[in-house]
């Protein structure tokens, strides 16, 4: 039976499961099977080297399924930011009814843009006071990232135990949980903690249909919920990666009391992770991972995971808690 919640009716999907951007990972060949399967598919618009480029992939998204799917634009303090309002004239262009949107406060200038299109606009969010923000700016969905993402979690630390029910108390707008969450426990907890469903990244990047090296994926099986590391830190951006040879020297050379970015600008470069993902040698970079790895433990297709969590949150509601009640 499936769980019909306002993410649901919001999205138009079947199953309350939303698979987040991810850089080097959110094509159209995961995308399109995670909405095949149920939940909304995202793109990750600056995987694409071009707005041009972003256009073509959602057109090859198209052709691959005829169910809804999301594009992903993060905004984040650089140097030479990318052409942000090209990259959302694509998604506006391509006739993508759904974005995800995360970082700073400039993704207020992408929801002017999308919002008069009939956009939904989905936006990610560390902290209450941030969700909060967002939804008094026009934001339709909040996905609240408790402190066992991958990614950028924040600096407040706030596991989603708490993150979650804090964030559900304030907030109206319907709201998914993130971080964490990679089998059917993790929903039904979701939704007992607040949430409408679920955002989960890591979980899908191990799969058979992620676009990345079969190494990395197997690393993900054979990491445990203590394999990731806290970089960045020092430089209040702090962001959890997997934990490899590379991450590990990443932290240690952060510990040093003169360190300073440059000393580790070379181990984390785009570039050099691009380059882990697809040739999946694990010494040439480092790659997202949550602490959800502790359950992951077999590579299945996106179907066969989004089917596998809805049985078994079914089975957690009617049958496990369901004989709790006396």
């Amino acid at each position: 039976m499936p769980f019909k919640t306002r993410i649901t009716d919001r999205l138009g999907i079947e199953h309350p499961i939303v698979q987040g951007g991810m850089q080097g990972v959110g094509y159209a060949e995961l995308a399109s099977a995670v909405s095949n399967a149920g939940g909304l598919g995202t793109l990750t618009a600056l995987t694409q080297p071009s707005p041009a480029a972003l256009r073509e992939e959602i057109e090859r998204c198209r052709a691959m399924t005829d169910k809804p799917f999301a594009v992903n634009i993060t905004v984040l303090p650089t140097i030479l930011p990318p052409d942000y309002k090209a990259y959302a004239e694509a998604v506006i262009e391509g006739g993508v009814k759904i974005i995800e949107t995360a970082g700073t406060q400039q993704v207020r200038e992408i929801w002017e843009m999308v919002k008069p299109h009939g956009i939904t606009v989905l936006h990610k969010c560390t902290a209450v006071r941030h969700a909060l923000s967002a939804e008094r700016h026009g934001c339709d969905i909040i996905s609240i990232d408790g402190f066992e993402c991958a990614g950028h979690p924040g600096e407040d630390d706030i596991p989603g135990l708490i993150l979650i029910p804090s964030a559900a108390d304030k907030v109206k707008i319907p709201m998914l949980a993130s971080g964490g969450i990679g089998d059917g426990r993790g929903l039904v907890a979701a939704l007992a903690l607040g949430a409408e469903g679920i955002n989960m990244g890591t979980r899908f990047c191990a799969t058979k249909e992620a676009p990345i090296h079969d190494n990395v994926k197997a690393k993900y099986v054979e990491n445990d919920e203590r394999g990731t590391n806290l970089i960045f830190r020092k430089f209040k951006n702090t962001a959890r990666v997997g934990k490899n040879e590379v991450s590990d020297e990443v932290v240690a050379i952060s510990e040093r009391p003169d360190s300073r970015f440059e000393d580790i600008r070379h181990l984390v470069a785009g570039a050099v992770g691009r380059e882990l993902l697809q040739t999946g040698d694990l010494t040439k970079g480092i790659f997202w991972a949550g602490m959800v790895q502790g359950l992951i433990h077999d590579v299945p297709t996106c179907k066969e995971l989004i089917d596998r969590i809805m049985g078994e949150a079914e089975a957690i509601v009617q049958d496990r808690l369901g004989a709790m009640l006396a």
